[in-house]
C-alpha cells in the first residue's frame, strides 16, 4: 500500500530519472548543506536548513529570493525517512508531530533504482483542490522540475 496515494483532485506529481544511485540522492535529500544546493530553483536559495531525517524530526528549509523575498513556513516535521526509498515531510506539524493549525503541503520524494539511475517521484499533497490549484499556478511543475534537475546535477558531482 502506498501511504501517500496520489489523488489528482488535491495532489501534484512529477517524475524524473536521475543518473545517480538512490543512496546518493538520499544524501542530497537529508544533508542540509547538500539540500540547500538544489531544493529551490536558482536564483532562489535555501539558507539555514535544518534536517533531522527520522520520523518526528525537524525539516526546515527557509527560502530566499533574489529581490529580498522570503518563504518560510517555520519548522516542519519529517513523516517518513525510509533510507534510499522514501522521504516525506509536512508543514502541518512541527517536530515531534505537534500540530501547527495551518498547512500548505506534505512533500514526498520516492526513489526507485533503475538501470538508468534512479526514478524520482515527487508529490505535493494538499488539503483541497483550491490549494492544489494555487500551488500549480505558482509554478509547481517548472519549479519542482527545475529543482530535481538541479538535484541530478549536484548528485553527478558526488
Amino acid at each position: 500500500m502506498d501511504p501517500f496515494a496520489f489523488n489528482p483532485d488535491t495532489d501534484l506529481e512529477l517524475t524524473r530519472t536521475v543518473s545517480a544511485t538512490p543512496a546518493t540522492l538520499w544524501r542530497c535529500l537529508t544533508d542540509p548543506d547538500l539540500l540547500a544546493q538544489w531544493f529551490c530553483p536558482k536564483p532562489w536559495q535555501v539558507r539555514g536548513a535544518v534536517i533531522d531525517p527520522r520520523p518526528g524530526g525537524i525539516f526546515h528549509t527557509p527560502m530566499f529570493g533574489p529581490n529580498g523575498e522570503t518563504q518560510d513556513a517555520g519548522p516542519g516535521c519529517v513523516l517518513i525517512a525510509d533510507e534510499g526509498r522514501t522521504f516525506a515531510f509536512t508543514d502541518a506539524m512541527t517536530p515531534g508531530f505537534h500540530p501547527k493549525g495551518s498547512a500548505f503541503l506534505t512533500g514526498v520524494y520516492m526513489l526507485e533504482a533503475t538501470e538508468a539511475g534512479t526514478k524520482v517521484t515527487a508529490r505535493a499533497l494538499h488539503a483541497d483542490g483550491a490549494t492544489r490549484d494555487s500551488h500549480e499556478s505558482m509554478g509547481f511543475f517548472d519549479g519542482w522540475g527545475t529543482a530535481i534537475d538541479q538535484l541530478g546535477d549536484l548528485a553527478s558531482t558526488l
